[in-house]
């Protein structure tokens, strides 16, 4: 197996970007990246659908421009198992959880699927790559923490009420009230242990955000029109093309 050595690569680059800004510049990091976006949202909150829009409308708004936009949540992983050379099947063993170290060794063992020590580096190396090129929208999977030291990347967390999220997922899911309230609490749970485990960060700190939309008050196209626009925004304002 070629565990050993893909992990102690990728850890290395991963830790390289938590770097303070006076400990060096990350090394093949381009002079000028384009524009990206990471959402982290609570389930529920409309994340996937405000995603296309804001892709949609960014999209609109660079109508010579040859990059274009793309949304990565699912993706995400999938995309990192095709550059690390790992069958694409695996991102169904992927849930955004902590997986329990048992789990982790027992899969190893029988070669059902490498280690979440070596995976998530994978995935959070395969995030920095996209988010230093630009025109990405990244949801989930620890991505507002992983790109923090990008500075042409905007930070998004969506957050609604829990009965409006409820709401959502039922019509999304076809479940009833209760079952869509446990999916809600699984889903959360498994995303605040992934980020905690892996990236120790808590997706409740307020200052990973540049901008965090109450979805309850907002419409999609409205809060994808004012993603949009901040972005453009605070990139703009870090030096990035008008």
């Amino acid at each position: 197996m070629r565990f050993d050595t893909s992990l102690e690569k990728s850890h290395s680059f991963v830790v390289s970007q938590f770097k303070g800004p006076h400990e060096g510049k990350v090394v093949g990091r381009p002079q000028r990246s384009g524009l990206a976006i990471t959402i982290s949202h609570q389930t529920g909150a409309g994340a996937h659908e405000i995603a296309d829009r804001a892709a949609r409308v960014l999209q609109e708004t660079e109508p010579h421009s040859t990059h274009a936009w793309k949304i990565f949540d699912r993706q995400l992983v999938e995309k990192a198992l095709e550059d690390h050379h790992w069958p694409k099947a695996l991102a169904n063993k992927m849930p955004e959880d902590k997986r329990c170290y048992i789990d982790d060794v027992m899969d190893e063992l029988f070669g059902l699927r490498p280690p979440s020590w070596v995976l998530a580096p994978q995935v959070a190396e395969t995030t920095l790559r996209l988010a230093a090129a630009g025109h990405v929208i990244l949801v989930g999977r620890g991505a507002t923490v992983v790109t923090a030291q990008l500075p042409n990347v905007f930070h998004v967390r969506l957050i609604a009420s829990l009965p409006k999220r409820i709401e959502r997922v039922q019509k999304l899911h076809g479940l009833d009230p209760e079952l869509a309230a446990k999916f809600i609490r699984k889903e959360d749970r498994g995303r605040r242990r992934y980020v905690e485990a892996h990236f120790h960060a808590r997706l409740d700190a307020d200052l990973l955000y540049d901008l965090v939309i109450n979805t309850d008050r907002l419409t999609c196209g409205d809060a994808a029109a004012l993603i949009a626009e901040g972005a453009r925004r605070c990139f703009r304002a870090s030096g990035g093309p008008a």
